[in-house]
């Protein structure tokens, strides 16, 4: 290992704008297991399906709508 290393010729990564942030959110168990079986029926990780239902609220704009008759 080098004592010193050159930054000058370095760049900003470009893919830092996608990364993701951990957090911590609470979700019914019902909802996980549906995600989760989803997730079995597509092979993709159910974190990655719950965000990618996020984003495409965020991205078609959809607003909730509740009544509590």
């Amino acid at each position: 290992m080098k004592k010193e290393y050159d930054f000058t010729k370095s760049r900003p990564n470009p893919y830092a704008k996608k990364l993701r942030r951990q957090i911590t959110i609470r979700l019914d168990d019902d909802v996980i297991d549906y995600f989760k079986t989803q997730a079995t029926k597509t092979g993709m990780p159910y974190q990655n399906l719950i965000n990618l239902y996020l984003a495409d609220c965020m991205i078609n704009k959809k607003t909730l709508s509740m009544s509590w008759n």
